[in-house]
């Protein structure tokens, strides 16, 4: 079970990397841009649920991989949620309940490696903090559907590309392309960078229209 487990987050989480590569570079809204997102999507949500699921295997606990699965599940199911927002009318139940367990979910993320292991897990912390910072930002956007529909498509591209740069540092460190600490830490930085650049140019646009 263990093996056909890490197969099938091996394998999705190739097909996440390659089908967001090609909804990154295809005309955003068009037929190939939705195409290849909704195969991002679900390959990249296989491949979470297979990270979560195998850290919870006995001899293989990893409470390390089941905070990263975790920290991208949220990502992409954010980054999906959020094309309900142009909706005139939409449910915020399951994005507030979302948001709520990861207030709480991240400090855990954040402490337990000191409780188990008595040390601080620097990548995991970082992670953790990331997470927290996200889920009271979604909280404070919550409360405003009007500013939550005006800002869909920001918050759906923010995400999704947070998922991606999941997907990518999961490359990079198991390929050992970049050694140590800054694997895990670089895509995020950069990825980051990339991803206020392209919230700036949309709020230009979007002010200019």
């Amino acid at each position: 079970m263990i093996t056909t487990l890490i197969i099938i987050h091996a394998v999705f989480g190739g097909i996440a990397l390659l089908s967001a590569t090609l909804a990154v570079v295809f005309k955003k809204g068009g037929k190939q841009h939705k195409l290849w997102g909704k195969v991002f999507f679900y390959s990249m949500l296989l491949c979470s649920i297979s990270a979560m699921i195998t850290a919870c295997m006995p001899e293989h606990e990893s409470p390390f991989l089941f905070s990263v699965g975790i920290f991208s599940f949220y990502f992409l199911f954010t980054g999906w949620r959020a094309l309900r927002y142009k909706n005139v009318d939409f449910n915020i139940k399951w994005d507030k309940s979302m948001a709520y367990f990861m207030l709480i979910f991240a400090p855990i993320m954040i402490i337990a490696p000191v409780f188990m292991f008595g040390v601080v897990n620097i990548v995991q912390a970082v992670f953790g903090g990331a997470l927290l910072v996200f889920a009271i930002q979604d909280l404070r956007l919550l409360r405003n559907r009007e500013k939550l529909q005006k800002n869909w498509l920001v918050q759906h591209l923010s995400r999704m590309l947070g998922a991606y740069i999941s997907a990518i540092t999961a490359f990079v460190v198991v390929n050992h392309i970049v050694p140590g600490i800054v694997g895990w830490l670089l895509p995020g930085v950069v990825g980051g960078a990339l991803i206020t650049f392209w919230n700036v140019k949309l709020a230009r646009k979007s002010k200019t229209v």
